[in-house]
């Protein structure tokens, strides 16, 4: 459970939408730890580049992200 202060005039806006404050942050939430797990691949598929430099085929390197993507 999270618990957040926000102000008052905020939370009435909200209410007045009818936005459902806690699917909004969740989705968020989900959103953001995504990205930050893909900035994580990527950084390790820029120090894989560097380390094979030519070694290995850009395309194979790319099917091989994208097959690790659909697996999660």
């Amino acid at each position: 459970m999270i618990s957040i202060r926000i102000p008052k005039e905020l939370k009435e806006k909200l209410e007045e939408l009818d936005v459902n404050v806690s699917e909004v942050v969740r989705e968020f939430l989900k959103e953001y730890v995504e990205e930050i797990e893909l900035r994580g691949l990527e950084e390790k598929l820029r120090r894989l580049r560097l380390h094979l430099s030519g070694k290995i085929d850009p395309a194979t390197v790319a099917r091989l992200v994208r097959e690790d993507r659909v697996r999660k």
